[in-house]
């Protein structure tokens, strides 16, 4: 059985002037450690003082240097087949990118299957492509980091992501990972059988001036609701499954292991943000998840890496 990996890496603000020093080695190790077969990158940072029509050059310049030297590509095949332009896309108001690199050995990207989004629909650039990964049908990947700041504004984004991957009345093969700057509202029987979110409530006792921006609107100051509404409409009538709880992964948070003082200030602590969401035609196709807490990857970003496994054969048609 040949099994295909995804995982997913928001790199912390990956920009020209790391390239070649050591949270850019760690980011190399970490990503070699995993030997991904299709990976989801975020935060590909350009200088937003450059003119915006040079932020392409500089963004393709950083993602494919660093896809060079983890032995991955990500270079698109355009329909008529020849090398097309680097898997990245962004908001053409910020020069903060998304992409997806991939191993040329395992996948292959299909002629034309390359789309990047950017505004009005997502506060950063979603990317897109379409691979052969062995299986009966194609299967579309989408890199996507959520919106910070705007659980509304998530909400819409979820919408549009998730229209990438439908048919009428049903899924794609898909699987959409990335830092969706939110948690999950996936469920798993708790221990008297009861459902209960895979993500327990991290919010009940915060008090700072950052709630609003992951609270459910109303209840700042009193229940202290995580906003789960974005994996909520992905997940409606399992559309989409997420990958740790459908597998009842053991919880392992993928943010919060930066002290204050290392990158940004942190005050949400252990959370589970980054998410790998499967369609339901990939559902039955899924192995096994797991967080990669090597040393290298806990310096590499303040986002730990997901990843999956899947195994191809066991891919529906679009359902």
């Amino acid at each position: 059985m040949r099994t295909i990996r995804f995982a997913n890496l928001n790199a912390y603000k990956l920009t020209r002037a790391t390239i070649g020093d050591a949270s850019w080695r760690a980011r190399v190790t970490a990503i070699k450690e995993i030997t991904p077969d299709v990976l989801a990158l975020q935060e590909v940072v350009v200088n937003e003082t450059r003119p915006p029509s040079e932020w392409a050059e500089e963004a393709s310049e950083i993602v494919q240097q660093l896809a060079s030297e983890c032995g991955l590509s990500a270079t698109t095949v355009r329909a008529d087949g020849s090398p097309g332009p680097t898997a990245m896309a962004n908001n053409a108001h910020r020069g903060w990118f998304t992409a997806l690199l991939f191993n040329p050995d395992a996948v292959t990207p299909t002629p034309g299957g390359f789309r990047p989004y950017g505004a009005p629909d997502f506060w950063h650039g979603l990317t897109t492509a379409v691979f052969d990964i062995g299986a009966s049908s194609p299967v579309t990947v989408a890199s996507y980091h959520g919106d910070p700041f705007r659980g509304g504004w998530r909400l819409d984004e979820a919408y549009r992501l998730k229209s990438a991957f439908r048919t009428t009345g049903g899924a794609k093969p898909g699987i959409a990972l990335g830092d969706f700057n939110a948690l999950s509202t996936a469920q798993i029987p708790g221990p008297d059988g009861s459902p209960r979110f895979y993500d327990e409530e991290p919010y009940l006792t915060h008090d700072h001036d950052d709630l609003e921006y992951q609270l459910l609107p109303g209840t700042i100051g009193g229940e202290q609701l995580a906003d789960r509404r974005q994996s909520e409409a992905l997940l409606r009538r399992a559309f989409m499954v997420d990958a740790a709880a459908h597998l009842q992964s053991p919880w392992q948070p993928t943010v919060g292991h930066w002290e204050d003082g290392t990158g940004d200030p942190d005050p949400w602590g252990a959370r589970r943000i980054d998410l790998i969401l499967a369609t339901r035609p990939v559902a039955p196709a899924l192995l096994s998840y797991t967080t990669h807490t090597s040393p290298a990857a806990r310096e590499a970003s303040d986002h730990l890496p997901v990843i999956c496994d899947i195994d191809p054969s066991k891919i529906e048609e679009g359902a």
